[in-house]
């Protein structure tokens, strides 16, 4: 089992920056981070205040919790493991920072950027040593969602790769290895197909965003949360699977539903795969085990939201006061 690294330097102390640090430290790794900010120690002692409420509400001790102190970067890397660097997306600031960093950390550092899109190619080239350097894109607020996208660049180690995934799992997270390296990676680019088309529905007048925030947090956002995308389509479609869903609305994707248009031609080929990915996915159980396990899991994410009043938990409230 991978333990979680000793020390870690934590670069740039924004939303990101200040979530990493948390989570590492509440693993029970020390903690240095390196920000000129002035305002860079309230923000983390805030976010952290912060992230402390929500593993005790996880039940997850907090007593184990490493140190966490600030330092100029060429102090708060020289003994780190790891260096997750979270500073703006700027890539002339991240090479900037990534040739500071190789200049003053241990040779066997490894370095994780918390890019939200830029390809680990683009963030190696001018690097001395690139093969330590991957993405390890996180998701706010890091100290709660498990989820980090691990990417390796064309001239990360296989090595390097799997000592993130290893490091990032020992701290309580999901690592996710994206192993086509493309813009922006998984998460993100499904993630911009729906803000685009809620900036549509906005700017044409259709909707409010208030409105749009209700129809996710009312509706689909609900099963997205325990089941995802596919398997959501897959229960739909019934006893016959993924193929009878887009049997029945795989033409909508040619209707005039989104401003999206640019969309793959559903082949038969494309089709085979989804599907057969599909079986290989969830194929072991039966749709009404599926159902079973969808169900179960709403009710709970209801329940929970029930115990703080909040999206559709208040209107369960609100339903179980009548």
């Amino acid at each position: 089992m991978t333990t979680p690294p000793a020390s870690v330097a934590v670069v740039g102390c924004g939303v990101i920056g200040s979530g990493w640090a948390s989570r590492f430290a509440l693993a029970g790794c020390d903690v240095t981070i390196s920000d000129p900010s002035p305002d860079a120690p309230r923000i983390a002692a805030e976010v952290h205040a912060n992230a402390r409420h929500a593993w005790h509400q996880l039940g997850l001790s907090t007593d184990a919790q490493g140190d966490v102190t600030f330092a100029p970067l060429p102090e708060a890397v020289a003994n780190a493991e790891l260096v997750q660097e979270s500073v703006p997306e700027r890539l002339a600031m991240k090479r900037e920072v990534f040739a500071s960093i190789e200049a003053h950390a241990s040779p066997d550092a490894l370095i994780a950027s918390s890019t939200s899109g830029f390809r680990p190619t683009e963030l190696q080239r001018q690097m001395a040593n690139p093969e330590r350097l991957v993405v390890g894109h996180p998701f706010n607020p890091v100290y709660l969602l498990p989820l980090v996208e691990v990417v390796g660049g064309e001239a990360s180690s296989g090595a390097s790769v799997d000592r993130a995934m290893g490091m990032y799992d020992a701290v309580g997270m999901k690592p996710l290895h994206v192993r086509v390296e493309i813009d922006a990676f998984i998460a993100d680019r499904l993630l911009e197909a729906v803000w685009r088309e809620a900036l549509w529905l906005v700017n044409d007048g259709v909707a409010t965003t208030g409105e749009i925030d209700d129809a996710i947090r009312y509706g689909f956002g609900l099963r997205w949360a325990q089941m995802g995308l596919f398997d959501t389509y897959r229960v739909a479609g019934g006893e016959a699977g993924m193929r009878h869903f887009i049997a029945q609305f795989g033409e909508a994707l040619s209707w005039p539903w989104t401003k999206l248009t640019d969309v793959p031609e559903l082949t038969d080929d494309l089709i085979d795969t989804i599907s057969d990915q599909s079986d290989a996915q969830s194929g072991h159980r039966s749709v009404r085990e599926l159902e079973r396990i969808r169900d179960e899991n709403v009710a709970a994410i209801l329940r929970a939201l029930e115990s703080n009043r909040w999206g559709a938990g208040e209107t369960l409230a609100a339903f179980r006061d009548r």
